[in-house]
């Protein structure tokens, strides 16, 4: 714990550094597709005559300046397979956006959305000395949070104070300077598996290009497409990704869950080539046009042709009905979120004050999607897209760019977390193990 907590305190000093010179630069790294997107940070509330528009609500320190996509290579299930492929990609898709941006980025913040993610809720409490909260006070009832056995190889993601109370007023967002006697203090951590984590950490350096932070791809999602108010009273976000299915649930602005499931939209796009006899780029393309999970009378009279991997269009052509790519996605779709709806359940969703489930992420295109999920994650179920943010072309304002999104905010705007603070020296080495409960089961 003590390597990992001046790692993290080390990339966000560089975060920090790279925001003071005025540029920095957004890494989606996913399964299906890898995106960068450029930052420039003009100060609070700069007006720019250049263009006449003022900064936007909400977004008033940065734009975007240059932006570009690529398919992903060398990724499975959201973490690095072949190192080499992965850091061509890389270096493809960054070296476009800095000739859109006309700028070089030194350092970027990269997502993970693998790993093999596990939430953990810890709790500490501390006596108040000098009668009113301080910095210090802080400090120290976040390093009373004694963590359970994370398990070997397993490395802290985030770790996010998600409440904070004095004596018997609870529900603070910042406790500094009240009165009292005593300071509680409730405490997300997500893990994940660190040789993910040391992987990504590797293939960027191997770019040339120093790492400012990491973050957890549903986490990113979830920032960019859940509202204020959903944030605020409790909503659950699923990204629908190509390897995977990543779960955050975040109530009071903070994300108080996150889990993933290894089983995305490329699934989906396997079952069509296997199920139709076709290829890859054919079944996606399929997926994408003429895909859905809500059958109607028509789609039998809908004929789709297809055929011509040979070369010879002729005698390979065929044809298939809209109800059959319809069959074989619909079984699929539907084991996925049932995966969800069994994460949803053993987070205890069910108890939260609101059940708002927000939907994102490439696959949650396919039409149709949200009247299934209505039915088996609960009713309150719509699509989400990632906020408008200043300078951010409108073809990547779709949901498959919801992490890329997430992590411009992130780094504009980041929430604190356990590294910000200053931590008694003699606390956060190794400490006694606890058995960890969830936060929002025993709060909420």
């Amino acid at each position: 714990m003590t390597d990992l907590y001046h790692t993290q305190r080390a990339m966000r000093n560089m975060r920090r550094a790279a925001l003071q010179r005025g540029v920095i630069g957004i890494l989606d790294i996913g399964t299906s597709k890898i995106a960068c997107l450029v930052l420039r940070f003009d100060g609070t509330g700069t007006f720019r005559e250049t263009d006449g528009v003022g900064p936007m609500a909400g977004q008033v320190n940065f734009r975007v300046i240059g932006a570009a996509s690529t398919r992903s290579r060398g990724m499975r299930r959201g973490e690095i397979e072949t190192m080499a492929e992965t850091e061509r990609a890389i270096r493809t898709v960054v070296a476009a956006a800095q000739k859109v941006a006309g700028v070089r980025v030194d350092h970027v913040i990269a997502c993970l959305s693998g790993g093999r993610p596990a939430s953990y809720g810890l709790a500490g409490e501390i006596t108040l000395a000098s009668g009113k909260v301080g910095e210090h006070d802080i400090a120290q009832a976040l390093a009373a949070c004694e963590p359970p056995d994370f398990g070997r190889g397993r490395e802290v993601l985030h770790a996010q104070p998600v409440n904070f109370a004095v004596d018997n007023r609870s529900n603070l967002a910042d406790p500094r300077d009240h009165l009292g006697n005593k300071l509680f203090c409730d405490m997300h951590v997500l893990t994940v598996d660190g040789d993910a984590i040391g992987n990504l950490v590797q293939c960027i350096r191997r770019c040339d290009l120093e790492l400012a932070g990491i973050a957890s791809a549903p986490y990113a999602s979830a920032r960019a497409s859940l509202v204020e108010d959903e944030q605020e009273l409790g909503a659950a976000c699923i990204d629908f990704g190509g390897g995977g299915t990543g779960v955050s649930i975040f109530i009071k602005k903070h994300m108080i869950f996150s889990d993933h499931v290894p089983i995305g939209g490329n699934l989906v796009t396997q079952d069509i080539s296997q199920g139709l006899r076709v290829s890859l780029p054919m079944a996606e393309r399929l997926k994408t046009l003429n895909g859905g999970v809500e059958a109607t009378g028509r789609d039998d009279r809908d004929m789709i042709d297809v055929g011509g991997e040979t070369g010879d269009w002729e005698a390979d052509r065929r044809q298939v009905s809209r109800a059959d790519v319809i069959g074989v996605m619909r079984p699929r779709v539907e084991e996925i979120l049932e995966h969800v709806r069994e994460v949803l359940d053993a987070a205890g969703f069910d108890w939260m004050p609101s059940q708002q489930i927000v939907l994102t992420g490439g696959a949650s295109q396919i039409p149709g999607l949200d009247g299934l999920a209505a039915r088996i994650l609960g009713p309150n179920v719509r699509c989400g897209r990632p906020m408008r943010i200043d300078g951010l072309a409108h073809q990547l304002t779709d949901p498959s760019f919801s992490s890329a999104v997430g992590l411009a905010l992130f780094a504009a705007h980041p929430q604190d977390e356990w590294w910000d603070f200053e931590m008694p020296a003699d606390r956060y080495p190794a400490r006694s193990l606890r058995r960890a409960y969830r936060w929002f089961k025993n709060n909420w």
